[in-house]
């Protein structure tokens, strides 16, 4: 190989090591997600997975933390009549966003359910801490200790798990996610979007099934 050759090749190398330098410090949450991914004027490009048909023809977007007492009563409560009646018939689908502000275990919280994600177990970690929320914000039952213990119950990697919530893996998809939260006027948990194929409207609170249905049977 001439010197010429030599010299070009050499630059090849550092290209691609600076490539692959830059994907290597890209923030992971950003990995194999779907950028472009909207519902209406929301990007749910960093929330949950889709839960439901992706093609329905409405999509329910939540905005919650999970030590939000009011989102613990609407996921016990109007969630599954929800869930029967149009996620499963295919009708909608949901898709969770976080807003994690109540206190410092909101965010390691959130964090846990992608960490989660990452084994194929987002809503059954997901579920898990609605079921297992305590009264108090930040009284302890969402701690790191507490987080961990739940993947545990779960069978999940612990190598795996603790290695993403420890570094802090999907900080900034929580942050990204409550922006979204706070660019379209959400002022508390839970907050949702119903997504239909002529607009969006926007309910606040944890209200019962019937304000639900009132919005969505129109669309259907």
């Amino acid at each position: 190989m001439n010197k010429k050759g030599v010299i070009i090749g050499v630059v090849a190398i550092a290209i691609i090591a600076g490539v692959a330098a830059s994907l290597s410090a890209t923030p992971a949450e950003t990995v194999n997600l779907d950028m472009t991914r909207t519902h209406g004027t929301i990007s749910t490009a960093m929330g949950s997975p889709i839960l439901g048909d992706p093609n329905a023809p409405i999509t329910i977007v939540e905005f919650g933390d999970y030590q939000c007492h009011q989102c613990y009563n609407w996921f016990h409560n109007t969630k599954p009549t929800i869930t029967r009646d149009y996620i499963d018939t295919g009708k909608a689908n949901l898709v969770f966003v976080d807003m994690a502000f109540l206190g410092r275990d909101s965010s390691p919280a959130a964090q846990a359910t992608y960490c989660a994600e990452d084994q194929g177990m987002y809503w059954e970690y997901h579920d898990m801490l609605y079921n297992a929320q305590e009264s108090k914000i930040d009284g302890g039952w969402a701690n790191n200790e507490r987080l961990k213990a739940f993947a545990f119950s779960m069978g999940l990697d612990m190598e795996l798990f603790e290695s993403c919530l420890d570094s802090g893996k999907y900080s900034k998809r929580v942050q990204y996610n409550t922006q979204q939260a706070r660019d379209h006027n959400v002022r508390g948990t839970p907050g949702f979007f119903i997504v239909g194929p002529d607009g969006q409207q926007q309910i606040g609170g944890a209200q019962p099934f019937s304000v639900f249905k009132q919005v969505l049977d129109p669309m259907v």
